[in-house]
C-alpha cells in the first residue's frame, strides 16, 4: 500500500513536471492537483470508515512512592559501588542533570539494593509487579473479564522469558484457549505504538473482537556495570512504567470509547546502518552486556520523521497544505535545489501530539521537524520530568493527565509519534 502512495506520488510530481515544461495553461495544473488529492481523501475515508476501531480506554502505572529515586539517592548508591570510578559517577551525575526527568522518578526493587539485584527471578518479580495491576485497573475501567479478551500483545524489548510474557499473563489470569497472544521485543520506545498498528490488522480479520496491549520495560536485567558511557546513559535515562490498552472492533464500543483510530503509519529504518547501529545492544570489551547509544540517533530520529511526513500529510492535511507541500518538492527539485521543502501544518487538524518521552533532545528534535512551539512540546517534557524515559509505555502518560485536564473536551485528535 505505501509502495502505491509513493507510486502515485512519483506519477504526480512527473505529470506536474511535464506541465511546467511544456509550459501548459494553468488549467492542466489545477486538474492533476485536484484529481490527485481527492483520490487521497476518497481512500482514507475508505479505509478509515469501512471497519473503524476503538480506543476504549487505557490504563497507567503509579508505581509505589518506597520506589522512588531521586538524584541523591542514585548518586550515593553508584558512588558505593566498587565498579565505578569517580569520573564514571560524574559523568552520570551530569546526565541526570540534563536529563530533563525530575526528584520523583521509580526504579523496580532489584536496583534498589546494593549493588542491584540483575538476576532472572527479580525480572520475573518485576514483571508480575508492573502489569498484574495495570491489567486489573484496565479491566475494572472497561468492565470487561479476562475471558472477554480475545487478542493479547505484550511488548518488552529487552526482556525475554520462557515462557513468554503474553503466556505469564493467561496463565494468571486463566483466559480462554483460542486468545490470539503475540509477543513484540527489541522495538524499543516505538513498540507500543507498533503494537496498536498490529492489532488494527489483525481486527481485519477478527470480527467483534477485543484487543488487550500490554507495555513496558523490564530494567533489573538491563541494569550496565561497566564503565563505557555510551552504554551507561541508559542507567541514568530509563524509569519503570507499564501501559495497558484496550481496543476493538465492536460497534458497541462507538458510544463509550475514549478514542477512534483514524490512520497509523510506520516507518522503518533497519535497512540504513547508521540507523541500525543508533541504538545497538552489545558486549563491552570486558564481558558486560549493555545498549550503546550512538550520537546519531537525534539525526536518525529526524531523518525517520521527515520520511513519514508526506504519508501522514496526504491523509490528515487540508488541501492547502497538501499543495504548498508538494509545490515546495517540485521547486527544489526542477528549479532551485537550495529551496526549503515546506513543513505542512500539522496542527490546523491536530490538536494535542503525543511525543515519546524518550529525552529532552528527542522530543525537541522532533517538534523541531514538525514546528511545534514550546507549549505544544510541554506536555511530553512535563511527562518525562515526572516519570522519566518509560520507553514504550510513557506515550500513554501524556494523553492520561491531559485527559485529567481536558474532561470538558468532547472530541479532539491526538497524533502518536
Amino acid at each position: 500500500m505505501e509502495i502505491m502512495n509513493f507510486s502515485l506520488l512519483a506519477l504526480f510530481s512527473s505529470a506536474e513536471s511535464l506541465f511546467v515544461i511544456q509550459k501548459w495553461e494553468p488549467l492542466y495544473h489545477l486538474l492533476n492537483v485536484s484529481c490527485f488529492l481527492l483520490f487521497f481523501k476518497a481512500k482514507s475515508y475508505i479505509s478509515t470508515s469501512s471497519s473503524p476501531v476503538y480506543l476504549v480506554d487505557f490504563s497507567c502505572l503509579k508505581p509505589p512512592n518506597f520506589l522512588r529515586v531521586p538524584f541523591s539517592t542514585f548518586i550515593e548508591h553508584v558512588k558505593m559501588l566498587d565498579f565505578w570510578d569517580s569520573e564514571s559517577v560524574d559523568f552520570m551525575a551530569k546526565i541526570l542533570t540534563h536529563s530533563g526527568q525530575g526528584e520523583q522518578t521509580y526504579f523496580p526493587p532489584a536496583l534498589h539494593y546494593i549493588p542491584p539485584k540483575a538476576g532472572h527471578q527479580e525480572a520475573i518479580q518485576e514483571v508480575h509487579m508492573v502489569l498484574f495491576p495495570v491489567l486489573e485497573d484496565l479491566l475494572i475501567k472497561t468492565s470487561i473479564s479476562p475471558s472477554d479478551i480475545d487478542i493479547l500483545i505484550v511488548n518488552c524489548s529487552g526482556f525475554c522469558p520462557a515462557p513468554s510474557l503474553s503466556s505469564i499473563i493467561i496463565n494468571k489470569y486463566c483466559m480462554r484457549e483460542d486468545i490470539k497472544s503475540y509477543n513484540i521485543s527489541g522495538m524499543g520506545c516505538s513498540a507500543s505504538v507498533l503494537a496498536i498498528d498490529m492489532a488494527k490488522n489483525i481486527l481485519k480479520t477478527h470480527k467483534n473482537s477485543n484487543a488487550v496491549i500490554l507495555s513496558t520495560e523490564i530494567l533489573s536485567t538491563g541494569w550496565y556495570p561497566g564503565k563505557d558511557r555510551a552504554k551507561i546513559v541508559l542507567n541514568c535515562m530509563f524509569r519503570t512504567g507499564a501501559a495497558a490498552i484496550l481496543v476493538t472492533n465492536k460497534k458497541e464500543a462507538k458510544r463509550t470509547a475514549k478514542y477512534q483510530l483514524l490512520w497509523s503509519l510506520r516507518t522503518l529504518r533497519a535497512f540504513d546502518e547508521k540507523a541500525y547501529y543508533s541504538a545497538f545492544r552489545e558486549e563491552d570489551s570486558n564481558g558486560f552486556t549493555g545498549v550503546t547509544l550512538r550520537r546519531e540517533l537525534l539525526q536518525v530520529a529526524g531523518e525517520t520523521l521527515r520520511s513519514i511526513i508526506s504519508l501522514l500529510g496526504l491523509k490528515v492535511l487540508p488541501f492547502t497544505e497538501v499543495i504548498w507541500y508538494v509545490v515546495s518538492i517540485i521547486k527544489k527539485k526542477f528549479m532551485n535545489k537550495s529551496t526549503e521543502i515546506y513543513v505542512p501544518n500539522f496542527k490546523s487538524v491536530i490538536q494535542h501530539f503525543c511525543l515519546p518521552s524518550s529525552g529532552k533532545p528527542i522530543i525537541r528534535e522532533i517538534g523541531k521537524g514538525l514546528k511545534l512551539t514550546e507549549r505544544d512540546m510541554e506536555p511530553a517534557l512535563m511527562t518525562l520530568h515526572r516519570f522519566g524515559n518509560q520507553s514504550s509505555s510513557s506515550v500513554w502518560y501524556f494523553p492520561s493527565a491531559l485527559s485529567k485536564s481536558l474532561m470538558c473536551v468532547r472530541e479532539c485528535t491526538y497524533s502518536f509519534i
